[in-house]
């Protein structure tokens, strides 16, 4: 007999947590269907064991920078298992025990298995037909995406999967793809010490970001020894004894023991496509960005809606849901979502780009630092970074900001602000910021930009 629950949700990663939590105690009965780990991919495959594996890497940067700082001598020697070991902890151990406890401790029940929305109230897994009186939430994320190039089904890969819990150092790493994915896992792996080479088919890696934030960080991944390929794209790749050789379109040659294929991401759309909802041209559930809903009694949240693949966008999607299943008239607001990098230095930027901005027919006025040249830079010997802001000058408001500087990531949590609730320009020029943080050369931009909009 079918089992009736007045919402299910197909989908047991952060949106469908943030959901369980955000409906807890309201009477509204939940059932979560995830075919594999509670928490989804951030936790065990993603943000957390990748960022682990940046911090391991970042230490012995760190050690190396003290022959400049503090010492005339210091050595060591890569511990990869240690490291490994380590990842493999901060990802759970692969174990979801705790997080399944703690989603069905909400009261929301969970199943296990590769559910099917097969109507827009019924979704089948395991055999058995779970009925939404009210609603069904799509939150089931994407996964890599693996381009068709000849010759790649025919070899072993790796993805993000088994990129960010390693369990081998690879002598010589070629990543294809320079996006955010494959650039942070390119530095890491380069600085435990494989010889890593980056292929981007575009003109520049990093391509989502202004192009003076891959502009500042180059150096610092070639000062790393990461060779980086752009506009040259892979077209065929071939095992040849124990390596994997790339075949690139300008006739050039790459090769390396292990691949790593970091072109992006595609929608799991096998759990719901045969419903009938509406797609985005690359193939996500199309939502009412502001409401989440993909049609009445449908929900879209987290990177299935193709609006961003960011588990702090899940989270909040989730809440956003959770809150209009209890009759709130809740609505989502995109307008300053963050994006960080977290490389050595770290990227981080919000709002519009430049380019982004004038396609808007927004009259642009835009401010551009260095952060090393400021004394915090000085002082922790960082040098080549990027600060711009881009203003709108008929508003006198903020509308875009990128940072390329150690500590981006929370430098920028001023700047979503800003841009979120359109903060005047002069009032951003009057903060007083702290010295000598990273942050100060906020207040020398924010200055430049109030003379400009005046």
């Amino acid at each position: 007999m079918p089992q009736e629950f007045d919402v299910v949700c197909l989908g047991g990663g952060v949106a469908g947590e943030a959901i369980a939590g955000g409906i807890e105690g309201s009477g509204v009965s939940l059932a979560v269907v995830e075919r594999e780990l509670v928490g989804g991919e951030c936790p065990y495959w993603g943000c957390v064991p990748s960022k682990t594996l940046l911090r391991s890497a970042e230490t012995l940067e760190e050690a190396g920078r003290a022959r400049t700082l503090a010492a005339s001598r210091v050595e060591w020697t890569v511990d990869f298992p240690k490291v490994s070991k380590r990842v493999l902890w901060m990802a759970r151990d692969l174990d979801d025990t705790r997080p399944a406890a703690a989603l069905e401790a909400t009261g929301a029940k969970l199943f296990r298995g590769a559910g099917k929305l097969v109507d827009l109230r019924t979704v089948e897994v395991g055999g058995e037909q779970l009925v939404a009186r009210r609603a069904v939430v799509i939150a089931n994320g994407g996964t890599a995406a693996i381009p068709r190039i000849e010759g790649l089904d025919k070899i072993e890969y790796w993805t993000n999967r088994q990129a960010a819990v390693p369990r081998e150092l690879p002598e010589r790493l070629v990543v294809l793809g320079g996006g955010a994915v494959g650039v942070e896992l390119a530095q890491a792996f380069a600085r435990l010490g494989s010889k890593v080479t980056v292929v981007e088919a575009g003109p520049r890696y990093l391509g989502l970001e202004e192009p003076e934030a891959s502009a500042a960080l180059l150096p610092h991944l070639q000062a790393d020894g990461i060779e980086v390929m752009v506009g040259d794209p892979c077209v065929a790749v071939e095992k040849q004894a124990a390596d994997v050789v790339l075949h690139l379109k300008s006739g050039a040659i790459v090769s390396g023991d292990r691949l790593l294929v970091a072109t992006g991401r595609r929608p799991n759309f096998e759990a719901w496509r045969p419903a009938g909802l509406t797609e985005t041209e690359r193939g996500w559930l199309k939502v009412d960005p502001a409401t989440l809903a993909a049609r009445d009694g449908i929900y879209g949240a987290g990177d299935i809606t193709g609006i961003a693949g960011f588990t702090h966008l899940a989270y909040y999607h989730g809440q956003i849901v959770a809150r209009r299943l209890r009759g709130e008239d809740a609505r989502a607001d995109h307008t300053a979502v963050p994006r960080v990098t977290y490389t050595d230095p770290e990227v981080a930027s919000v709002g519009w780009s430049e380019q982004a901005a004038r396609d808007r027919g927004i009259d642009v006025v835009v401010v551009a630092m260095d952060p090393g040249e400021a004394a915090r830079g000085y002082i922790h010997d960082f040098h080549g970074g990027a600060l711009k802001l881009i203003a709108d000058r008929e508003r006198g408001v903020l509308v875009g900001a990128t940072l390329v500087t150690p500590r981006a990531g929370e430098i920028l949590g001023e700047l979503v602000v800003a841009v979120k609730v359109g903060t005047p320009v002069r009032t951003l020029a009057d903060v007083v910021h702290p010295y000598p943080a990273f942050n100060r050369i906020l207040g020398a931009a924010f200055g430049q930009l109030a003379f400009k909009v005046a």
